[in-house]
């Protein structure tokens, strides 16, 4: 092995190597149990990033743990068309270098520019995923629009259309009004504004009074212009300041419409006004209000948020309705919503209406691709009933067939579910599933696979002109049949049956309802068992974390603090980090914030820590919390822990390659810290496999780093030593082959966690223990061996590094060289205490470097003696002649006059009020911790200091 452990040197071209061996393919034999996962498909537009990285982690060491368990394993690998975001890309690509729209193009040829695109560039994020080990089946890859997958989607659709699961209807949906689509509420990203509350006066009809006999309303609004479509006034039941008016109406100013004013629980007495203005097509309570009291609803709006030049009056159903005339004032048609209110404002104002305008903090709701706010607006779209497959889909977890882990997210889901709407599933985009329905020039409609279907089952010729629908699916739709169309459905396929249900799906809270509900009630629905009951589509849902930064903020770029993990893989240079991070953004001013947050974070940019290493971290912090901080310490922890087990390995092979490790069936007599270390490898494997199987991926971490680190490489190897040195044949030979197999069996169980490291470094390990097969993913995982715990050998060696680390301690608290011979002596010894002294001198002397040790009477009295206990045991080391008390007090009483200034400093920051209510929580608890710790400093250093004065 290379002196020095460079992960650059190995990991690609060992990918490469198991890719090329067909060794993350199922093994085909159905006879074993099969274990599948399928990988939430990222956008196809996308790039790897943090929460990949944290998610594909957890699947890999999943998948690579049930493989080495011999089950037939597939992990699905996949990418999803992102309908809006794929089309911004080609869109603005066209126009860039060709000054081109869509339109330009028309359907047909912009379609294939967008496929001509992802041919092209629409595979980084595979590649990406390559870098990070993940073992995925990639000859099955798929692609949501992909030939067979959007077979199986056109089924779906044509299926629950004909059940009447899905319908069109004209309903109030999120509408970004620059890319003229409706968008789902995970794309919308509502920002905290500071706003405007504007309080508008609505005078009543017909002479009627409030109780306080005003003859108006005054009502209190953030969106003024949305009161040209008002249709009602709501007012509570209970408010007996309105209560009389409910049934009267009031006369809508500038509009001179009657409304009426409705009694509802939706007017809240104790805010504002208690009166609010409803506008059934522009709000959604208002929407809601509307339906319950049969209000007609009236579009003021066009698809770029306009003022339209009529407006639309429709029925609570989306009808046509007469209730109102569609005629709008003449000066507010064409404005722009924005300039309409402002002039809307002016004309209350100019009228004498407009009572006050607040300061007023809103929620205003963006969407996340266009950028601009969203506006509900009442669209024609298709719908899927989602009710009667809630059903099924609540039954299933309340049941224990799907099981959520942690738990408590079971409450989230079923809190959506049992109070689901229908779910609007059309998008007016060009890419994507365009919806197979057409139209006849009637607008009558018609759903089948395809026209032709169409025209034979409804007996219509050639001469009646159909017009297919424009619009395409969601893409939560055709991602909702993720586990079985990416398997042959609707063919009932080999793959179908033996690998569905799948086993886990591992997903993100913030989409349990947008995807894992969907996928639910989708695989309930179309695919049943033998008997005819529903399926799952998986048995377990692990419900991961949000990584956030240092400081606990959710990472983004216009915070500058988002952190891509192949930069931590593969290192990046300030100067690289800082273009990176600030190259496309056109604010410049954000540009400069965020490349002075970026030299202050990364004054040397970010070292390159290789795949293992970040892998490790993403497991250690897999913690059941909702929020996951990131640290890159952590980070910097784990490298220097991968550095330590390549060193570990590398004196393993030194000392027992080209020896007698125990292949030859010789005699060996194992020592006590054979036997200990085989007893706490025991330990850590049955520790680390409950750990998976819980999917406790941090505590599988912890104790394989504990094991790692602090049992094999800096107790057991020192162990070894003295035995290697100056053992006999038997005992340097059941060293050796303790050495190797402990190493070798403990790469497998690392193996899942960190493939790239374990994979080098086993193949050269295993041919020291006879194992023939040809990669350690295929090696079997550890089982625990209870017969390989011998308790009494872990309880003496215990003592014994307890009584060399109260030896080192001394040395450490008095200055004294480690490598100086010792004297010891020991008092009020046990039975047990005088048997572990005698079979173990040899390592005591070797370890502790003592030259000598006696045991003292219980009355004897002890030279000046620095002291330390174990147990009831007494240790003493008499300092005669070992250290100069004088100069010793010295260097201490410097060390603590140092530590007590830095304490005051400490304590007097955080007395101070000002810093601890102006500071971040994260900065305050810092210096707690610090305070905590420098006072431990203090009382050890006063301990040092009276232990020395009295000797």
């Amino acid at each position: 092995m290379e002196k020095t452990y460079n992960p650059q040197s190995i990991e690609q071209a060992l990918y490469q190597h198991w890719e090329a061996q067909g060794y993350f393919k199922p093994h085909g034999d159905t006879s074993k149990e099969s274990f599948t996962i399928m990988i939430p498909p990222p956008n196809v537009t996308g790039s790897l990033h943090m929460g990949h990285a944290f998610q594909q982690t957890i699947m890999d060491t999943l998948i690579r743990y049930q493989r080495m368990q011999g089950k037939n394993t597939l992990w699905q690998v996949g990418t999803d068309h992102a309908g809006i975001a794929t089309q911004m890309v080609v869109e603005r690509k066209i126009a860039a270098e060709e000054n081109k729209t869509k339109h330009d193009y028309g359907r047909e040829k912009f379609i294939e520019k967008v496929w001509q695109w992802k041919n092209h560039s629409g595979g980084s994020i595979t590649k990406q995923m390559r870098r990070l080990g993940d073992s995925l089946d990639w000859e099955r890859e798929r692609f949501t629009m992909d030939e067979g997958f959007s077979d199986a989607v056109q089924e779906v659709f044509v299926r629950l259309y004909e059940e009447g699961l899905i319908y069109r209807g004209k309903r109030l949906v999120n509408w970004d009004p620059k890319l003229h689509t409706a968008i789902s509420d995970l794309e919308v990203e509502n920002k905290e504004q500071q706003g405007k509350m504007w309080h508008l006066r609505y005078p009543l009809a017909d002479g009627a009074q409030t109780a306080e006999g005003k003859d108006y309303l005054v009502v209190a609004t953030t969106r003024p212009e949305t009161m040209l479509g008002d249709t009602g006034v709501a007012v509570n039941p209970a408010d007996p300041r309105y209560n009389g008016l409910i049934g009267k109406e009031i006369l809508l100013p500038i509009v001179n419409r009657r409304i009426p004013i409705v009694g509802d629980e939706h007017a809240d007495m104790e805010k504002g006004t208690g009166c609010v203005k409803i506008t059934p097509a522009h709000d959604f309570n208002d929407y809601e209000v509307g339906k319950r009291h049969q209000l007609p609803m009236i579009n003021i709006l066009t698809l770029n948020a306009d003022i339209r030049e009529q407006a639309e009056v429709f029925t609570t159903q989306g009808e046509p309705s007469d209730a109102y005339d569609n005629v709008l004032p003449e000066k507010y048609r064409g404005m722009e919503r924005f300039a309409a209110r402002d002039a809307i404002v002016a004309d209350f104002e100019a009228a004498g209406l407009l009572v006050k305008i607040e300061d007023h903090p809103n929620t205003v709701p963006y969407g996340d691709r266009g950028g601009v706010i969203i506006e509900p607006m009442l669209t024609d779209q298709w719908y899927v009933r989602t009710k009667p497959l809630a059903e099924e889909a609540i039954r299933a977890v309340e049941d224990g067939e799907i099981k959520f882990v942690p738990q408590q997210y079971e409450n989230m889901y079923f809190s959506w579910m049992r109070d689901i709407q229908d779910w609007c599933i059309s998008r007016q985009l060009w890419w994507g599933h365009q919806i197979p329905a057409w139209y006849d020039e009637a607008g009558q409609v018609y759903v089948g696979r395809s026209e032709q279907e169409v025209r034979q089952k409804h007996q219509l010729d050639e001469g009646v002109k159909l017009r297919r629908d424009e619009d395409v699916l969601d893409t939560w739709f055709s991602s909702g049949l993720w586990t079985f169309g990416t398997l042959g459905w609707p063919e009932q396929t080999d793959d179908l049956a033996t690998f569905h249900p799948t086993n886990v799906l591992v997903t993100g809270f913030d989409i349990i309802f947008f995807w894992v509900a969907r996928m639910i009630m989708m695989t309930m629905h179309f695919m049943k068992d033998k008997d005819g009951k529903s399926q799952v589509p998986f048995k377990t849902v692990y419900v991961t974390g949000l990584i956030r930064d240092e400081n606990g903020a959710k990472m983004s770029k216009s915070k500058g603090n988002v952190l891509d993990p192949l930069d931590m893989v593969d290192g990046i240079d300030l100067e690289s980090l800082v273009t990176k991070r600030t190259g496309n953004m056109m604010q410049p001013q954000l540009a400069q914030k965020i490349e002075k947050i970026t030299r202050k974070t990364f004054a040397n940019g970010i070292e390159a820590h290789g795949t293992d290493a970040l892998r490790f971290t993403l497991a250690a912090i897999a913690s059941t919390g909702r929020d996951i901080n990131w640290d890159m310490h952590r980070l910097e922890g784990y490298r220097n822990f991968c550095n330590k087990l390549w060193n570990a390995s590398r004196y393993v092979l030194m000392q027992c390659e080209e020896q007698d490790c125990g292949q030859n069936d010789q005699p060996m007599d194992f020592s006590l810290a054979d036997r200990w270390i085989q007893g706490q490898y025991q330990q850590t494997v049955k520790a680390c496999r409950e750990a998976l199987d819980s999917f406790r991926f941090d505590l599988a971490a912890q104790a394989l780093y504990e094991f790692t680190w602090n049992q094999f490489c800096d107790w057991y190897l020192e162990l070894t030593k003295p035995i290697l040195f100056k053992g006999s044949e038997a005992q340097m030979r059941a060293t050796r082959y303790t050495l190797v197999n402990v190493l070798e069996s403990l790469l497998r169980l690392m193996h899942p966690i960190i493939p790239f490291i374990t994979e080098t470094i086993w193949q050269r390990v295993a041919p020291l223990c006879r194992l023939k097969a040809d990669t350690i993913m295929l090696a079997p995982y550890p089982q625990y061996e209870a017969d390989k715990v011998d308790e009494m050998a872990m309880n003496d060696l215990e003592w014994l590094k307890q009584f060399i680390l109260a030896i080192r301690n001394i040395r450490g608290e008095m200055d004294i060289s480690p490598n100086k011979p010792l004297s010891v002596l020991l008092r009020y010894t046990s039975d047990s205490d005088n048997r572990r002294i005698e079979e173990n001198k040899a390592f005591l002397s070797s370890l502790a470097k003592l030259e000598q040790i006696q045991l003292l009477q219980a009355d004897e009295v002890a030279p000046a003696s620095a002291t330390a206990l174990l147990g009831e045991m007494e240790i003493l080391i008499p300092m005669a002649g070992l250290i100069d008390k004088e100069a010793e007090l010295a260097r201490i009483g410097r060390q603590l006059e140092k530590a007590q200034g830095d304490l005051q400093r400490v304590t007097g920051k955080l007395s101070n009020e000002n810093f601890v209510n102006k500071a971040p929580a994260m900065v305050i608890d810092k210096e707690r911790a610090k305070q905590a710790e420098l006072e431990l400093t203090v009382d050890k250093l006063r301990q040092q200091q009276a232990t020395i004065a009295a000797l």
